[in-house]
């Protein structure tokens, strides 16, 4: 189906829908967004290098 195939309004919700599903990418391109990424990256690679706290085992009722 083509894009002249459809209703105007069908179209425009095409559009606008398209636009809305980049639009976190674009956020992204924004200037001083490679600043947050690099902490993101940086947070992630400490918490890969530092040793995972032991689990606690909770008490649970006892089964009758």
């Amino acid at each position: 189906m083509n894009a002249d195939d459809l209703d105007p309004r069908e179209a425009e919700r095409v559009r606008r829908r398209d636009r809305e599903a980049t639009a976190a990418e674009r956020a992204l391109m924004q200037p001083g967004m490679g600043k947050v990424f690099k902490q993101i990256q940086d947070a992630q690679a400490r918490a890969a290098d530092e040793p995972s706290k032991p689990r606690r085992r909770r008490r649970g009722r006892k089964k009758e």
